[in-house]
């Protein structure tokens, strides 16, 4: 008996999620909730990209998707940009009685001594009162750093550091929400965008380095942060829009996790518009981008992850994974206690072989 499923937001994560969905028979997609006037009455295969014809046409109301009963939600819809109306989101639908697992919003990865109780309190009531679950992942912040993490910390006797890493370039990425108004490209040095607000990176990326320290068990003391950036030495252009010269092309952002005055845990972010900027700056292990976690202990590791796709590039890639991430742990959360679960609480997720 397929699980039945509701789909929320088909952006660049929700498209490939629903994708997923579709072709899988562990599913059954029964509603696609839209925000975009023009993607209303589409039919669920044609927003996924697929050609193929589900009779499931799109809605720009999530009461009228969860009106179908279904045995899941998968929300993909923008948290970023909206954090509050997402938590709401995330809370409407498990007061309604169905389990959840989506993107975003981030926060709810791991919010214990990240959020204040009161943004993610009535979430975890929501759950409790109607039995149901939610997770949420993706790839950074998300299981490269982690779920790969904490598998090879535990084959260490002893560990003095974990540092997980993205190192990409973002110049295919055609997101202009995210790279402009959320990551400032494109914007002059003098202006502070979003994600670089004070605190915004701590907040980003804390429920990682929480949820790691729970799972090495040890208390994080401090969480710092700080970053910097490189212009443009031209103008040129990226999937986005234009990046004007002297604008912002290059960022790099690290957030330490302190524990007795040392970094024990450390997220660090590479994030170039063109491979020739700041060469000084750290270099993917394949062209493009990849993810990079390193232990620093007895044993010591490297471990490289370069993500690829028959369909694109390495952010095409990485995308992929995060909707798969989604998409496989389905099952997992709807078997799982009420509550928001993590990756620490859940089984081993594994992906499926689908029929050829």
């Amino acid at each position: 008996m397929p699980i039945r499923v509701v789909h929320i937001g088909t952006g660049n994560v929700g498209r490939l999620a629903l994708a997923g969905l579709i072709t899988d028979p562990r599913f059954e997609v029964v509603g696609v909730c839209v925000s975009s006037a023009e993607k209303v009455g589409r039919d669920a295969g044609e927003l996924a990209g697929l050609d193929v014809s589900t009779g499931v046409r799109a809605t720009d109301s999530l009461d009228a998707v969860l009106a179908l009963a279904p045995d899941c939600a998968v929300y993909c819809a923008m948290g970023d940009t909206r954090p509050l109306e997402a938590l709401d989101d995330c809370r409407s639908i498990l007061a309604a009685g169905v389990d959840l697992v989506g993107s975003a919003p981030g926060m709810l990865q791991y919010p214990w001594q990240v959020l204040p109780d009161k943004y993610f309190a009535p979430i975890e009531d929501a759950a409790r009162a109607s039995g149901k679950s939610v997770f949420v992942t993706g790839i950074d912040p998300g299981f490269a750093n982690d779920l790969i993490p904490l598998a090879f910390s535990g084959t260490c006797r002893d560990i003095e550091q974990i540092r997980c890493s993205e190192i990409a370039d973002y110049a295919t990425y055609d997101g202009a929400t995210v790279m402009f108004d959320v990551m400032g490209f494109g914007k002059p040095l003098d202006e502070v965008p979003m994600l670089l607000q004070p605190g915004v990176l701590r907040l980003a990326w804390g429920t990682t380095i929480r949820q790691l320290a729970a799972g090495l068990d040890v208390t994080v003391d401090e969480i710092t942060e700080s970053y910097e950036r490189e212009p443009a030495p031209e103008t040129f252009e990226i999937a986005a829009g234009q990046v004007p010269k002297g604008s912002v092309a290059a960022i790099r952002f690290e957030i330490q996790g302190r524990v007795q005055g040392r970094p024990l845990i450390v997220i660090e972010h590479t994030t170039r518009l063109r491979e020739d900027l700041r060469p000084d700056w750290p270099r993917p292990a394949q062209p493009g981008g990849s993810y990079r976690v390193e232990i620093v202990g007895e044993p010591s590791y490297t471990v490289d992850i370069c993500p690829t796709s028959r369909h694109g590039d390495h952010n095409h890639a990485a995308i992929v994974a995060a909707a798969g991430r989604i998409v496989n742990a389905i099952p997992a959360v709807v078997a799982a206690p009420p509550g928001i679960r993590t990756s620490l609480d859940l089984p081993l997720i594994a992906g499926t072989v689908l029929p050829h």
